[in-house]
């Protein structure tokens, strides 16, 4: 018995060790990627510059090129270009010299990728590039490389050391290289004056999607389905239409059909306090007045913060004129997928 616990303390121990070293290497990569991207300053240049005009007054397509790890970060950057305003797509190198060159045209611009800037499969497409005319944008970690040479405008993503111990696994590289594309692509987002409206059109999938173009008047209840009573009613009747329409409140409305009030679940709990006859009391005694209404041409997202910020759970959408032309509630924005 004492042996085995003498065996388990020495585990432990050698684990909480373990623990501690690995914490150690993985601390010791974030500094050493975060002073690479640091050194990324002094690279927004003259020929950053130069690189996004190049792409800005491209009249086709930004093809970008890289082999590897080099390639996944190029498939990124493609991606990244291409949802906010700049028409790109991914190459494989690889690929390019048997039959995907022709998916280069002469109106396009060439992104490569290559921290050697002597990747085999894309020194092979030079040539081609050169022919077609098209202007080639190099980043690399080698000014002096053949594709840095070569290109029409080169922007160097050199690092000092790569996070891997050692010093083979592409890491601090990649990485640059990763935030150089995205400096590109947003410094074009902003000189094309691309916006939310622009973004979400691209974007129209998923809950991203939904929460820049979907509008309340997309997903409330229309016609019937709004809950509503006079201000003549009792609070029985309120209480009638709320378990009908099923939105947790009821709008109340004076002659004119414009909104006076609102009555909610949470004054139904405040009224149970007063003890109050809902057969004999008038509505009006104990709605919300005046309460939060919202117009049907605003985002669902926007909708969702009104609610959240309000701290309630349903509002009444209505028109110029204040009469109620929609409701919805929390419910109907999670199946949405707002929240």
């Amino acid at each position: 018995m004492i042996i085995s616990f003498t065996l388990a303390l020495k585990n432990d121990i050698k684990m909480k060790l373990h623990d501690l070293k690995l914490r150690e290497l993985g601390l010791e990569v974030v500094q050493v990627e975060m002073l690479a991207i640091a050194a990324l300053k002094a690279q927004i240049n003259d020929n950053f510059v130069a690189a996004c005009k190049l792409m800005f007054r491209c009249a086709g397509r930004v093809v970008v090129t890289g082999m590897g790890k080099s390639g996944h970060i190029a498939g990124k950057i493609a991606a990244t270009l291409a949802s906010t305003g700049t028409p790109a797509f991914f190459v494989h190198p690889g690929e390019a010299s048997h039959g995907d060159l022709g998916m280069i045209t002469r109106q396009d611009v060439v992104l490569a990728l290559s921290n050697s800037g002597e990747t085999e499969e894309i020194i092979k497409i030079l040539p081609i590039i050169k022919r077609l005319g098209v202007p080639l944008i190099a980043l690399t970690g080698n000014p002096a490389s053949t594709l840095a040479v070569f290109a029409t405008m080169h922007i160097n993503v050199k690092v000092e050391h790569e996070a891997c111990p050692l010093g083979l696994a592409p890491t601090s590289s990649t990485t640059a290289a990763l935030v150089m594309g995205d400096a590109l692509a947003v410094a074009l987002l902003e000189a094309r004056g691309f916006t939310r409206d622009d973004f979400a059109l691209s974007h129209p999938g998923g809950r991203l999607g939904k929460r820049l173009l979907l509008i309340v008047s997309d997903i409330m209840h229309v016609g019937h389905d709004i809950p509503s009573v006079p201000e003549s009613a009792l609070i029985s009747d309120a209480l009638m239409e709320m378990t009908e329409k099923k939105l947790g409140m009821t709008a109340i409305v004076n002659a004119n059909n414009q909104i006076s009030g609102i009555f909610t679940d949470g004054d139904l709990r405040r009224m149970l306090r007063k003890n109050l006859d809902i057969h004999s009391t008038i509505i009006t005694e104990v709605m919300t007045s005046p309460c939060t209404v919202i117009s049907s041409e605003i985002l669902a997202a926007e909708a969702m913060q009104i609610m959240e910020q309000k701290k309630i759970n349903a509002l009444v959408v209505v028109n110029r004129l204040g009469q109620p032309i929609g409701a919805l509630n929390m419910h109907d924005l999670i199946r949405a997928g707002i929240v």
